[in-house]
């Protein structure tokens, strides 16, 4: 018998403990700082291959005679329903945008509905009717699905764990490691609406507000940059963590440097006298039906003239160009003159919002 230790055909370590943490806390679910060390330092030592260590929004897999993407994802949101959408809305947004993320044409969506025993029937009537609604908007099926019904109080009414796959046209390569010094950087529209409308339906804000999410399906909106003939380097939907989230996410995987024109990101007024009244940072502010487009620059005039053809699209602007250095890092030219690091937020900014 030899002697020689067991082999681990899955290449598997045990993982680094969380620094400061013996057990999960609200901001590792965020999208910042905290949600890249559960993932690098628990989560990858153990559970790797080649294409999730990618880290785009979501897996590109070749069959041997083409490409599709796989997504999957996960929803919470309090409440339930909110101005301008609801947790069901969300599940097949959120989705659909991850796979057009990576430049595939969304077509198949599962969902697995986790039921909060008492959750009112007519309430979740409505929320299905919205996730049917909103796949016929994307032009998506729904084509399996699974309910389970957990005791009262473990799990916030109704969470929705989704799944869905695209099919890659020939000749797309959209990833976060594409962006290229001399690219423009644009977005599709006013930051922070999802994540500051979802705070109001709360009755947390101190004052009133019309805003209403954004959350909509953006895969028309990746098409008509391809028909318009841009070459898309890098597309993300800045969701959880914001604009700042995705921008370090790029200039990381990318080894390039984002500089982004403080005057020129687009902030509805509301979202900005809230955000100064809760001391947050507009960047760092969940949306749902928003995107970033990294593109050269001699494409942005015809990529903004294209998006600004669809509603989705129609208060797209330039935001900021990549630069070679300093590599990783994400910079922010302010409207006084000095220059600031844009950072990964810490944590969990507004709970159960995505």
């Amino acid at each position: 018998m030899s002697n020689a230790p067991p082999t681990n055909p899955l290449n598997a370590s045990c993982p680094t403990p969380l620094p400061q943490h013996e057990r999960v806390v609200l901001g590792h679910g965020g999208g910042g700082r905290l949600t890249s060390d559960l993932i690098e330092k628990l989560f990858r030592p153990v559970l790797s291959s080649r294409v999730l260590a990618e880290g785009d929004d979501s897996a590109v897999l070749d069959t041997g005679t083409g490409r599709l993407a796989f997504s999957t994802d996960a929803h919470i949101v309090h409440p339930l329903e909110f101005p301008g959408g609801d947790i069901g809305r969300l599940a097949v947004c959120g989705t659909v945008n991850d796979l057009a993320m990576v430049g595939a044409r969304p077509r198949w969506l599962s969902a697995a509905f986790i039921i909060e025993e008492g959750l009112p029937t007519d309430l979740l009537a409505r929320i299905a009717a919205s996730m049917q609604r909103a796949a016929e908007e994307a032009g998506v099926e729904l084509v399996a699905a699974d309910t389970k019904v957990a005791p009262r109080g473990t799990v916030d009414g109704l969470q929705i764990a989704s799944g869905g796959v695209g099919l890659i046209p020939d000749g797309r390569d959209v990833r976060a490691a594409n962006a290229k010094p001399g690219d423009a950087v644009l977005v599709s529209g006013p930051i922070g609406n999802h994540g500051i409308a979802v705070l109001a339906a709360r009755g947390e804000l101190a004052f009133d507000t019309t805003l209403r999410s954004d959350a909509a399906p953006l895969n028309s909106l990746v098409e008509r940059l391809f028909d318009a003939g841009v070459a898309v380097h890098v597309l993300r939907d800045p969701t959880r963590g914001g604009v700042a989230a995705s921008l370090n996410e790029i200039a990381k995987a990318s080894a390039v440097s984002i500089v982004l024109n403080e005057e020129a990101i687009p902030i509805d007024p509301q979202v900005e006298a809230a955000s100064e009244m809760l001391g947050f940072d507009p960047l760092h502010i969940a949306n749902e039906g928003k995107l970033i487009a990294i593109v050269p620059s001699g494409d942005a005039e015809r990529a903004l003239t294209a998006m600004k053809e669809l509603s989705v699209g129609e208060g797209a602007v330039p935001i900021g160009r990549v630069e070679e250095a300093p590599a990783g890092r994400v910079l922010l030219e302010t409207a006084l003159g000095p220059t600031r690091i844009i950072d990964m937020p810490a944590g969990e900014l507004l709970p159960r919002i995505c």
